[in-house]
């Protein structure tokens, strides 16, 4: 398939503008179009510029605040309750991860609850920026139902994600997972790019294996580990939608099909001040010491080098700032035509 070669900062500042024909303000459009850009740098293209033509066609529409507005329901010292009032996801993750970071500085460690959100992308893009300021990350979000409950066939729970985050010397250590084998973007790309999937990813509604995207996202993605995953996605789904007072489950808007109702999602942030505990520097070593120490463990047979989470996001992020991001050709013409029907300037 034909692919081109593009710029991360052209590409960020394309998606900034058509943001902004939607009456999103110019730094708030900077979030959203920066965290897209991250998660296409890093190779994570189901949650990358792909998703431009959902996101403008809900602001469009009016099913999503345009203007970033919060309330704080609820005030600790080491929690709050957040009302995202409806606002662009990766807006209100970045600033309250902001106000998380800040909190837990004042008081050791802080955990936030935010309802009435949106989908707020990659969660890695929020756990680095703790991890950037000598604080342990951690977050997650709930999403649509599209995990069967072990033993059933019928989607409950979402591909709900979790972040952690540790700094090191040289690079932060970041898991990003969804409870499921593959996230539900990854079976949308494959069928905006005529793709199969690999067989163990999806089944369809009726609960038979498949490698048709579009049959597996009627039906339901399969959790890692089998009960293992379903746990994990249930306890998001508690966390981020129960204990928030966001929706959670089946009663979640969708984002791709309901152009009425605002999804209400819910999110959580949390952030663990190092300093509180050991000097940051100590704790960067302790952790290298791990990294070092598992580097150089036994190989199996094949296997060139052992990687940390993260790992090799953070590396090909590197290479893709300096030579550009491939994006395909389905992709690219998709955000050609959005700028033909935004009247932007379409310079990539």
């Amino acid at each position: 398939m034909k692919t081109h070669l593009i710029n991360w900062e052209p590409l960020r500042a394309y998606c900034q503008r058509l943001l902004q024909t939607q009456g999103m303000p110019e730094d708030e459009a900077l979030i959203v179009a920066d965290c897209l850009v991250e998660a296409d740098l890093c190779g994570v293209e189901s949650h990358g510029v792909s998703r431009m033509t959902i996101y403008l066609k809900r602001l469009e529409e009016k099913v999503v605040n345009p203007v970033y507005r919060i309330e704080i329901e609820k005030e600790y010292p080491g929690s709050m309750a957040i009302n995202a009032c409806n606002s662009m996801g990766m807006v209100a993750g970045k600033r309250i991860m902001q106000m998380c970071i800040d909190k837990a500085k004042q008081n050791g460690s802080c955990f936030i609850t935010v309802s009435h959100s949106n989908h707020y992308g990659m969660a890695y893009y929020y756990v680095k920026m703790a991890a950037e300021q000598n604080m342990i990350g951690i977050t997650a979000t709930n999403a649509p139902p599209n995990i069967a409950p072990w033993g059933s066939f019928q989607a409950y729970m979402g591909t709900n994600p979790i972040a952690i985050s540790a700094p090191s010397g040289a690079q932060p250590i970041i898991l990003d997972m969804a409870p499921s084998v593959v996230a539900m973007g990854k079976l949308i790309l494959a069928a905006k790019l005529g793709k199969p999937i690999p067989e163990g990813w999806a089944m369809t509604a009726e609960g038979q294996p498949t490698t048709d995207p579009n049959e597996g996202m009627k039906g339901t993605v399969l959790p890692i580990g089998g009960p293992k995953g379903y746990g994990i996605a249930l306890f998001v789904d508690i966390l981020c939608g129960a204990l928030s007072g966001a929706y959670f489950g089946p009663h979640l808007g969708n984002m791709w099909h309901d152009f009425v109702n605002p999804q209400n999602v819910g999110h959580i942030f949390s952030c663990i001040d190092i300093s509180k505990f050991l000097p940051p520097e100590d704790f960067k070593k302790r952790v290298d010491q791990i990294k070092q120490e598992i580097k150089v463990l036994p190989k199996n047979p094949g296997v060139t080098e052992i990687f940390m989470p993260g790992e090799i996001e953070w590396k090909r992020a590197a290479d893709r700032r300096e030579k550009g991001i491939t994006v395909p050709e389905t992709v690219y013409e998709e955000l050609k035509q959005l700028g033909e029907k935004y009247h932007t300037a379409f310079d990539l």
